[in-house]
């Protein structure tokens, strides 16, 4: 009898912790995405930091949610720049070393960052604030994770209806051609594949109808191919997107542009020698930061394989 009661006993102390954290939290857990989950999500959170200026802070901004600190560094669109700097959001730093100490001085209540980014990170960022890192996800999903735990779900949908009804009709006038994308980086070739992990410009490119040529298609997760110049000949689409992008200044952009198409091996791709090849945004298709972006991709497929005779 006494052992049943020690054993009963030893149960009751192992249990109780587990409903003492549970009752703690009195947001809402996600665990989905996150790092070291589940996560509780503070309630009334409003004083809001995020380590990524890129989709995160798009995101958060499309939402219309405070945020007072991010990195400066790696924000290439002039908009989002300007309008942070207006707002004068506390500037981190480097997006991979972010100043934790200008963290800790703002006393948030809650900070936002990347798994893939930020995770060396987490022990200390967890001990300023509550901590959230998400991995990486199709971008639709995250904007409705953040509208979650910010409590803006009703304007994440209304913006998600409207992008995919024109989506939709980009789709249903899509023409019967292939589209190659590439971006030029300093001695490399960057290739954002179509696939279910797909970096989101070319998830909007999927769903607006526009097929990829067959070395540009993935049925795994991969995100990116890094063709050679040999390789380069897969992209045969009948149009050809591409970016320049040297790094995080664009001031040496032009130059690596005139260095890779005045190549003769580039002069052989078919959309080039037709004169069917386009230079995009780097800020739209690099920095993806939301519905904005979502829709300026929408555009360029309007004007680049819609309207292109």
């Amino acid at each position: 009898m006494v052992s049943v009661l020690r054993l009963g006993l030893a149960l009751l102390l192992l249990l109780c912790p587990l409903k003492i954290a549970h009752a703690a939290c009195q947001g809402k857990e996600i665990s989905e995405g996150v790092y070291k989950a589940p996560f509780c999500v503070p309630a009334g959170a409003k004083k809001i930091v995020t380590l990524d200026p890129l989709l995160t802070l798009g995101l958060l901004l499309d939402l219309e949610v405070p945020v007072f600190a991010t990195p400066y560094m790696a924000i290439q669109d002039a908009k989002v720049l300007d309008f942070v700097k207006q707002s004068k959001m506390v500037d981190l730093g480097n997006p991979k070393e972010p100043s934790l100490e200008r963290i800790a001085a703002l006393k948030p209540d809650l900070i936002i960052g990347s798994t893939e980014a930020h995770s060396q990170i987490y022990e200390k960022a967890s001990k300023i604030a509550p901590t959230v890192f998400f991995s990486h996800m199709d971008w639709k999903k995250y904007l409705r994770l953040l509208s979650e735990i910010t409590g803006r779900e009703a304007p994440a949908e209304e913006a998600l209806a409207a992008y995919e009804k024109r989506a939709a009709s980009i789709r249903a006038r899509m023409k019967d051609v292939t589209v190659s994308a590439v971006r030029f980086a300093p001695g490399r070739f960057v290739v954002f594949v179509d696939g279910p992990a797909a970096y989101a410009p070319f998830a909007v490119l999927h769903e607006a109808g526009v097929k990829r040529t067959a070395y540009e298609t993935v049925t795994d997760d991969t995100i990116v191919k890094r063709p050679d110049w040999e390789e380069l000949a897969n992209l045969d689409g009948d149009i050809l997107l591409y970016v320049s992008a040297s790094g995080f200044e664009s001031a040496p952009d032009d130059a690596l542009e005139k260095e890779v198409t005045s190549n003769p091996l580039w002069q052989l791709l078919p959309a080039v020698r037709n004169g069917r090849a386009y230079r995009v945004d780097r800020a739209t298709w690099q920095s993806f930061h939301g519905i904005a972006s979502a829709h300026r991709i929408l555009d360029d497929i309007e004007l680049y394989i819609l309207a292109e005779p």
